[in-house]
């Protein structure tokens, strides 16, 4: 029997198609599917994403050709090429992508030949198929990124390699992707490098465009972009390199390592900016010192989140903050390969540690999975109570915070309790901002 999924810690393939091209600056979507598509899309991201807002056109605001019972029937194609028109001539946009909902694609619509008839309208216009039954909100990622390769980006036979293409990071569902952008950007720009991220701050359509220049793909994930990674690479011949998501000083320091092998930097560069962010870093990560011993603040942890932010915020608090990870569950939905590949990030931590590890959907399993690692008591003379004990997951995670008493903070997919903005996670001075936010939670009851 098929495994039904209890509230899902993500949206549609739609939904991540959309969260993607609402990043994109002057992108106007126009959502091809039925009229329910786009509003529980937008309500789902907009809180999940800590209160994502619908931007220029987003949200509430987005195109979309509400196909109704007459355009199942006889087809959509008409409603889409009426749609696309008055688009066109209402909204002010510089790039157009037609996106399409599970029941279009289902009767057979050929959204892509629509969108290609309008070819010579003054401005791009392009036909992306990201129906719900391909896959998740990361499927709609890499299918979004797939169709900006193939169909907008420019080819260009020269390569500028002190140029790097930055993916991995899936907008809204991390909800902290345009500071997490900023400050890996920040970092690759250290080593003398120009960086184009897509979806981050200052970013234009020509940079887009122009991606094809590019020396280098830098993956900073386990798994999102790797797909679209490979395809950039058959397509405009550029390499790429996968490297885990960083949290931390250990693991900013890996990934300037692996940019600079990767690109052959000189090894010089490569440690002077390692040295200056250390410098920094420990400087102001000297302060909680006092704090933390003071109060004995060493604590189990539970967590839970997708690919990226499971294993990087496990070796986080297990080698920088010293605690103990008993459990960590994987949300993402993952095929065999890859969910050995994200185990491989578990191994080796310094502490030594070896937490349970699991990968599941389904936020109903925790409660399980967590029994099975430290069994209840029954009422034994002696009992070795694992507490106390953090639970770094989602909003989802609030029942079993209150069943079990342990105190949740909430940072991963979906964020409904916490309002997000340029807050990061990413590398050295994002490790400063964890810790900042887990140890305030601590202490703010004091």
């Amino acid at each position: 029997m098929t495994k039904f999924i209890d509230r899902p810690r993500y949206t549609c393939a739609l939904g991540g198609a959309v969260s993607t091209l609402h990043a994109l600056p002057r992108t106007i979507t126009i959502i091809h599917g039925s009229a329910g598509c786009g509003g529980n899309i937008n309500a789902a991201i907009n809180a999940g994403a800590g209160y994502l807002g619908g931007g220029y056109c987003g949200g509430s605001a987005m195109p979309s050709s509400n196909v109704v019972e007459q355009d199942v029937v006889f087809g959509g194609e008409a409603r889409l090429r009426e749609q696309i028109e008055s688009t066109l001539e209402i909204v002010d946009g510089d790039l157009y992508v037609v996106v399409t909902g599970c029941m279009v694609d289902m009767i057979g619509d050929d959204t892509v030949s629509v969108a290609n008839e309008f070819a010579h309208a003054g401005k791009p216009v392009i036909g992306i198929p990201t129906p719900s039954f391909k896959g998740n909100a990361f499927t709609g990622y890499e299918l979004i990124l797939k169709g900006l390769i193939g169909k907008y980006i420019a080819k260009q036979e020269k390569k500028d390699s002190r140029t790097v293409n930055l993916f991995g990071i899936v907008p809204a569902q991390d909800a902290f992707w345009k500071g997490n952008l900023r400050v890996l950007k920040g970092l690759l720009e250290k080593l003398g490098l120009t960086v184009n991220t897509f979806f981050g701050e200052g970013e234009s359509l020509d940079n887009i465009k122009n991606a094809g220049g590019a020396g280098l793909n830098i993956v900073a994930s386990n798994n999102a972009g790797i797909e679209s990674a490979r395809f950039f690479e058959e397509v405009h011949g550029i390499p790429y390199l996968v490297t885990p998501f960083p949290i931390g000083a250990l693991a900013g320091e890996e990934f300037l390592r692996n940019a600079g092998r990767a690109l052959s930097l000189e090894a010089a560069t490569v440690e002077k900016a390692i040295a200056e962010e250390k410098e920094i870093y420990y400087d102001y990560f000297s302060r909680i010192s006092d704090i933390y011993n003071d109060a004995d603040l060493q604590r189990y942890a539970i967590v839970l989140g997708d690919s990226n932010y499971a294993p990087a915020i496990t070796r986080f608090i297990s080698d920088e903050l010293g605690w103990l990870p008993e459990l960590v569950v994987v949300t993402d939905v993952l095929e065999t390969g890859q969910q050995e590949h994200v185990a491989s990030r578990f191994e080796n931590l310094n502490s030594g540690l070896h937490p349970a590890l699991r990968f599941d959907s389904d936020a109903s399993s925790v409660k399980k999975y967590l029994r099975e690692v430290w069994p209840r008591n029954r009422n034994n003379r002696y009992y070795d109570a694992m507490n106390p004990t953090v639970i770094l997951g989602s909003s989802f995670e609030r029942d079993l915070s209150d069943e079990f008493g342990y105190p949740l903070i909430p940072v991963s997919f979906p964020l409904t309790g916490r309002c997000v903005m340029n807050r990061a996670y990413a590398g050295f001075s994002g490790g400063l901002s964890l810790a900042e936010d887990i140890l305030t939670f601590l202490v703010a009851t004091r």
